[in-house]
């Protein structure tokens, strides 16, 4: 069972070193047999981001709060911050990127996986995007081997549809037995804590907000495994 700090990404001493990121050995493991089975069926799977640390996470945060990185409305439309209440703005960055503590990252079980393949040039760089997972796009075969197959190693995607909180990610995929232990495990007064004492923008208005937020935001996932017709026809 994953301690407080650990579950709010304050603490890694529950990973291990892996290709240049953090995972749990467990997921490690299992990553590791679901990469070769792809590349038997010629599907390249390479991992974008995996363990992200509460500094981190609020680094994102504060940077999009405060309009010097982007933020989208869930259409994926450009928003303006400085037209936005905090509430808006809170929920707007809450719908692509997690709050700090809260993050499934933090666990070592969850990745964003891509095909490194069409990413080998400094001209053409991920960017995480649905488009990139779409049909025609340079992750497209990715997402559908993930969506049929991820389940038989113990993954899932969390974030498979847009259910109201956050956006659809086909690149997000996560060890379903360890994560949602965790996910159980973290309470809104874990939160709180971590919370509290952190510099992160908002902070007012995210703690009034905090048990909506985990409802919303945290508990609000996709159960199944991922399968959609629409990726994949």
């Amino acid at each position: 069972m994953l301690t407080p700090a650990q579950l709010t990404g304050r603490d890694s001493s529950h990973l291990i070193d892996y290709q240049q990121h953090q995972l749990q050995a467990e997921v490690a493991a299992a990553y590791a047999r679901m990469c070769e089975a792809a590349a038997d069926q010629g599907v390249v799977i390479a991992i974008a981001s995996a363990f992200r640390s509460f500094d981190r996470q609020l680094g994102i945060w504060n940077r999009k709060f405060n309009g010097e990185a982007p933020i989208y409305s869930d259409r994926g439309e450009l928003l303006q911050t400085e037209q936005l209440s905090t509430g808006e703005k809170i929920d707007a960055i809450l719908t692509w990127s997690a709050l700090p503590g809260a993050s499934r990252h933090h666990w070592g079980t969850d990745l964003d996986l891509y095909d490194p393949r069409p990413f080998n040039t400094t001209d053409n760089k991920l960017q995480l995007t649905a488009g990139e997972y779409a049909e025609g796009g340079p992750c497209y075969d990715v997402a559908c081997w993930l969506q049929r197959h991820a389940h038989e190693y113990g993954f899932f995607l969390p974030y498979a549809r847009y259910q109201g909180g956050v956006a659809a990610e086909p690149w997000h995929v996560s060890y379903r037995v360890i994560a949602e232990a965790a996910r159980n495990n973290l309470s809104t007064a874990t939160l709180a804590s971590a919370l509290t004492d952190a510099d992160i923008e908002g902070k007012r208005c995210i703690l009034a907000r905090l048990a909506d937020i985990k409802e919303r935001y945290v508990d609000n996932i996709c159960t199944d495994n991922g399968w959609s017709d629409v990726w994949c026809g």
